[in-house]
């Protein structure tokens, strides 16, 4: 039987899902990371930068173990869960709702001897289907973004979380104070009508019972990442011909310039958000 979605988790499962975008992420994006980077200088590769991102939040949980049990929401190829797993030998579980970005990961994790520590779920992170404290840690990098309903989502990670567990992540946010209107161009190309912001986040999650630990506000990547990928889209243009469409392509461009251009602006911000389930 189908699973049924929201409307705007079907329209980002079915993007996901397309050729275009899953060659786009796979060749130009990273592969194994595709979520945004922490740049040391503006050239970097983009998977240097972006596995960076996934070690400095590494760091900021406490000790995992292969005790412990790890559930990533939307998981695109499950880079961040390999490398959990192959680090500490701790157990993931990851939540995504893309076939098609699922098919890369479970092939990946066998190539990669990991299979028997990662299990990948065709589920929708605001109906998570596991049992309630289930978890140590949960771990999203830049997906929460694809809901329509995020306190939802939030409300789910602290019902899958054990009593003292953890959950960090990341996600393209609208700065605090960003002016009403001014992301329409944002919101219309990844068809959303609204993002989050540290400042709602913070109150999400204090609605769903879960205490802020840390805030690392690193919103200065968010615009050097976007730039890095439209630099790199346009000098691999030519290799994509017969992965990516001529047509996917310019639309990439246009919405990469938009995100860029909103950070510029001081409209946007990034970070790692990380909260804990009270004991």
């Amino acid at each position: 039987m189908a699973k049924a979605y929201s409307q705007v988790v079907e329209t980002a499962r079915q993007y996901y899902n397309s050729d275009d975008a899953d060659n786009f992420y796979y060749h130009v994006w990273g592969g194994e990371d595709i979520h945004i980077g922490m740049y040391e200088h503006d050239g970097e590769a983009i998977a240097n930068a972006s596995r960076r991102t996934v070690e400095k939040m590494a760091g900021m949980l406490p000790e995992l173990t292969p005790q412990h049990m790890v559930i990533d929401l939307g998981s695109g190829y499950g880079g961040s869960a390999r490398y959990l797993a192959r680090h500490t030998g701790c157990h993931v579980d990851c939540i995504n709702l893309s076939e098609t970005e699922n098919q890369r990961n479970r092939q990946m994790n066998m190539e990669q001897g990991l299979a028997d520590r990662i299990e990948v779920i065709d589920a929708n992170f605001e109906s998570v289907p596991v049992d309630d404290g289930t978890f140590d840690v949960a771990w999203s990098q830049d997906a929460i973004l694809h809901s329509g309903h995020r306190e939802q989502v939030i409300h789910e990670v602290a019902r899958v979380l054990k009593p003292g567990g953890r959950f960090i992540f990341t996600d393209p946010m609208q700065a605090d104070d960003c002016p009403e209107g001014v992301l329409q161009p944002v919101l219309d190309r990844i068809h959303l009508d609204s993002l989050g912001s540290f400042a709602f986040y913070r109150t999400a999650a204090a609605a769903a019972g879960l205490e802020e630990v840390q805030i690392v506000d690193m919103t200065h990547q968010l615009t050097r990442h976007y730039t890095r990928v439209r630099e790199e889209l346009e000098q691999q243009r030519s290799n994509l011909t017969g992965k990516v469409s001529d047509e996917y392509i310019d639309r990439m461009l246009t919405g990469l310039e938009h995100w860029i251009t909103a950070g510029e602006k001081g409209f946007l911000a990034w970070g790692i958000l990380e909260f804990s389930k009270p004991e």
